[in-house]
């Protein structure tokens, strides 16, 4: 299962968002910096308005949704490439995620301490930002020295591997994230190779104040941050309150609805944050939707029928003859399985066919 990791600068609200992704306690959430040190782990469901529809249709009373795993990583300072902190042990923690969630304080409280003594929500992010480049740095300076005694031997693959951290190099050197380089698809694809901390995909949720949940848009803070992220590390924010998101994950769904209500919104922010990270690590849901289950699946955007097929089990895909599909929209509009082929919305598709999501699917196999 790919990973997303919360990291931040310390007291930012990372522990507190994670025990309301997770609905749990596992992460100490206490007035002090490095209060996690060893990463907790949570795998949280992916909300999707469409089981629901889907159970109706299906007539099930089981419901499986999509999930994604989290990672809490110990707050970062400023000296961490240089092993600041606990700076060596979150650098080898983000290594390890497939994308990050940037927490951002964007509120004002005294009572709760900031280990740079101030909020400063640009400063924050140009923090950690700055950290992972020097760490990158340092690893772009030892694989470009190793790639250059290969390519002496005329090895072409360590030639293209040269030619492009040198570009890399000078790129980070300007305090430029790796995603940010003007490369290839073929470059970008021989980047993965180099595991470049700025190379993941990030999202960054600013964390606002109670009274900010209803509008966040109205706090400054997020307004800038967004403006910020899309124009230097072109990634997109959530705004979400972790503090209210960690009250909610004590309450029922009816309790928490009620209780959104009366702060004005009509939303879960970490419902939003879960779905964008979901979407950021380039993953989409297919449905199988009978009388004993709906379930969605969680497959890599551009996998093909088969592959999707493998995702329920390796003997679907090995023995794949086809896939009969309808689109959920297709579907949900239709109000049953009988009107969508009544319709002819239901189509059979080959090996070829790259799966979409929101696909609702049953495979013919044969092993």
């Amino acid at each position: 299962m790919l990973q997303a990791g919360i990291v931040g600068l310390p007291n930012v609200g990372k522990s507190t968002l994670f025990n309301a992704l997770t609905r749990s306690r596992k992460a100490e959430a206490a007035n002090y910096p490095f209060c996690t040190i060893e990463p907790n782990v949570g795998v949280v469901e992916v909300p999707d308005a469409r089981l629901a529809v889907l159970k109706e249709i299906a007539k099930t009373n089981v419901v499986i949704p999509a999930a994604v795993e989290f990672v809490d990583i110990a707050g970062l300072v400023a000296g961490a490439s240089k092993g600041e902190g606990l700076g060596n042990k979150f650098l080898a923690n983000i290594r390890e995620v497939d994308a990050i969630v940037q927490v951002v304080r964007c509120f004002d409280n005294d009572d709760i301490l900031h280990s740079a003594g101030s909020v400063d929500h640009i400063r924050d992010i140009q923090i950690i930002s700055t950290e992972l480049v020097l760490a990158d740095l340092q690893s772009c300076e030892k694989q470009l020295e190793s790639s250059i005694r290969k390519a002496k031997s005329m090895d072409k693959d360590a030639v293209k591997n040269a030619d492009l951290l040198k570009r890399l190099f000078a790129h980070l050197n300007e305090g430029k994230p790796a995603h940010m380089l003007d490369c290839s698809d073929d470059d970008k694809e021989r980047m993965k190779q180099f595991f470049l901390l700025t190379s993941k995909p990030t999202i960054y949720a600013c964390n606002v104040a109670e009274n900010d949940l209803a509008d966040p848009l109205k706090n400054p803070y997020v307004s800038k941050v967004a403006e910020f992220v899309k124009a230097e590390h072109n990634a997109q924010t959530c705004a979400i309150c972790a503090k209210i998101e960690e009250e909610l994950a004590d309450l029922s769904v009816e309790e928490g609805a009620e209780y959104l209500r009366e702060l004005g919104a009509t939303d879960s922010g970490v419902s939003e944050l879960i779905r964008k990270t979901y979407d950021l690590l380039g993953l989409a849901s297919f449905f199988t939707a009978g009388e004993k289950e709906v379930r969605a699946w969680t497959f890599k955007k551009g996998m093909t029928a088969p592959q999707c097929a493998g995702v329920i089990h390796t003997d679907f895909e090995k023995g794949f003859i086809k896939a009969e599909v309808v689109s959920y929209d297709d579907l949900a509009s239709a109000g049953s399985v009988a009107k969508a082929r009544e319709a002819g919305k239901y189509r059979l598709e080959g090996r070829d066919y790259p799966f979409k999501d929101g696909d609702v699917a049953l495979f013919r196999f044969n092993v």
